[in-house]
């Protein structure tokens, strides 16, 4: 315990978890200047206060600090809980042609209708009778739908006319845009082909700056609501820099934020590469670190773009028996585009979803490494597939599983999945125990909005305990022997992503000269038992000291507005 500043207030009488390996359990702990300047025994930090120092009263409750995301789109979740239809993975299309014509009733005249999230299950099956539906449901209006893997878009003949498409239209690099057997377009468009919709709704807003504001302030405060104080923002495009850098002066960014600049052309339109690095490099602020590049790899399994080095399961996507896909980066290519982006002074997301891709990002790493040393930060985001010859590796060479929670359970994506992998394969996903054992820094994000509606890590935490669905209702597990321990699962959500995205010396923990950014939770989760994590309610998240979110549940609020009076 130490103590430096004069004390803002401390913190007693309750249950605290500071997930620091060196002292993780504390009786209280006091707040200095924003940071948390002492963590002990009650008595000891009682003797830090004055008469006139406010105390938070816990009242037996329990308190962690706030919670790390290491993968989310701000952009994308943000528009989507302030302005999209929602749409929920496991609608049908029916269910998605009434939602689509009952949002309509809102909208201006040639307004479009843009939503979230069409489960794989559906995207898997449309057909053109489906297009003339989504286009009766529509009434005139153009309609671009997002998948749950945010790589895949489904639009309506309006928004392919707005886009230039015809079923005679080439297929852009990275993308193509499916057709059926007679080649005629279904709608549906996979991966970099949904980048054409993105630019055509981006240019229908009237006033960007504000609807950027908005979405992210929004995705912001969603994230507080769960107990989230820090982020790596996934794919930052330089819309969001700027937003975020604005958000940040006014003193309205009530986490810290970690950006992964795109190094190639993204679904989201704009600049990429060097042309992006210098625009983040302009926009650094107090809580805004543009730090990483994201790299993409390959795609997704649903589609049969990730880069697997095992055949896919045979079907009417493709007759090759033999197709595994391919990497999008060839391994001297990125080898050197990694040392350059060391030279900057930058670190590296790589989305890599198939084993193969995985393994050319290794193979990268271990050279990178050889000529450029241990420093720079490498994470592979999704590891959802590893062969077991690569499990050691991520250990042996510093390399982060960044793996997303929201698609380890079943569910309609891995149903999608399970159509496309060889079970052999399948029933190996996400080896995230062995990934603990091996010593490598596994850290949790929510992938949001992909897969769900909202970046819930109490689902994650469950489910990276449970392997099972939160939803009693839906039966399986998914690879149940690599399920981990809570305290496992809740490290993979503080101190471990903190790390990973170099803040381990900014928060993460409850540690005297880190941020004090903790949580009030109406649970103990270390004890609760995991299959009822998924239900714990944050009361109250703290940012930097501040209060900056409280429930408003009439049960929550009666518990939060307590706490807050006994700090007043």
């Amino acid at each position: 315990m130490t103590a430096g500043a004069p004390i803002d207030y401390i913190v007693v009488n309750g249950v605290i978890y500071t997930s620091d390996p060196e002292q993780e359990w504390a009786e209280a702990f006091a707040v200095s200047a924003g940071k948390i300047a002492a963590v002990g025994t009650e008595d000891d930090v009682r003797r830090l206060a004055t008469g006139d120092t406010p105390t938070i009263d816990l009242g037996g409750r329990f308190a962690m600090p706030g919670l790390v995301d290491v993968h989310a789109h701000l952009g994308l979740g943000g528009r989507q809980q302030a302005f999209e239809l929602p749409i929920l993975p496991t609608d049908s299309v029916p269910e998605i042609l009434d939602k689509v014509r009952t949002w309509t009733e809102r909208l201006q005249p040639d307004e479009w209708v843009v939503g979230g999230i069409v489960g794989s299950t559906v995207i898997d099956d449309l057909t053109t009778d489906d297009l003339k539906a989504l286009d009766d449901a529509a009434q005139g209006h153009p309609v671009m739908l997002r998948d749950d893997s945010m790589h895949n878009r489904w639009v309506n003949s309006r928004a392919l006319d707005i886009m230039g498409v015809t079923a005679d239209s080439p297929d852009p690099d990275g993308g193509s845009y499916v057709r059926n057997a007679d080649g005629q377009l279904t709608g549906v468009l996979y991966e970099l082909a949904g980048n054409l919709a993105e630019s055509a709704v981006a240019e229908a807003v009237e006033d960007p700056a504000a609807h950027h504001a908005t979405a992210i302030k929004t995705a912001v405060q969603t994230l507080n609501s769960f107990g989230i104080t820090a982020v790596q923002e996934a794919a930052t495009m330089d819309y969001a820099l700027e937003t975020l850098h604005r958000l940040d002066e006014q003193r309205q960014l009530t986490a810290h934020v970690v950006a992964s600049m795109p190094s190639r052309t993204f679904i989201e339109p704009g600049i990429t590469g060097a042309e992006l690095y210098d625009v983040g490099a302009r926009h650094r602020s107090a809580h805004v670190r543009p730090d990483f590049s994201k790299y993409v790899l390959d795609g997704v399994p649903m589609t049969r773009t990730s880069a697997m080095l095992n055949p896919y399961i045979c079907s009417h996507h493709s007759h090759d028996r033999d197709f595994t896909g391919e990497p999008l980066w060839g391994l001297d290519e990125l080898v050197e585009s990694l040392e350059d982006l060391v030279d900057r002074g930058l670190h590296a997301k790589l989305h890599a979803t198939g084993d193969a891709a995985v393994r050319r990002v290794l193979d990268a790493v271990e050279r990178v490494r050889a000529s450029r040393g241990d420093a720079p930060i490498f994470q592979i985001a999704h590891v959802e597939y590893i062969d077991e010859a690569d499990l050691q590796r991520f250990a042996d060479l510093g390399v982060v599983p960044d793996a997303s929670p929201y698609l380890w359970f079943p569910s309609v994506i891995q149903e999608s999945i399970a159509k496309q992998i060889p079970a052999e394969t399948f029933d190996k996903s996400w080896p995230l125990r062995d990934l603990f054992e091996s010593g490598a820094l596994v850290s949790g994000g929510s992938d949001w909005p992909c897969a769900a509606p909202t970046p819930d890590p109490w689902t994650g935490l469950a489910t990276m305990v449970t392997r099972r669905n939160p939803d009693s209702a839906v039966q399986g597990e998914l690879n149940g022997g690599q399920s981990i321990g809570i305290q496992q699962a809740v490290a993979a959500f503080t101190r471990n992503p903190a790390a990973a995205m170099g803040l381990g010396d900014v928060t993460g923990t409850l540690r005297p000269g880190l941020s004090a950014d903790f949580i009030v939770l109406d649970r103990n989760v270390l004890i609760e038992n995991p299959a009822a994590i998924h239900q714990t309610t944050v009361l109250q998240t703290y940012f930097e000291g501040r209060l900056v979110y409280e429930a408003a549940d009439e049960d929550a609020a009666g518990v939060a507005a307590d706490l807050a009076e006994s700090a007043s």
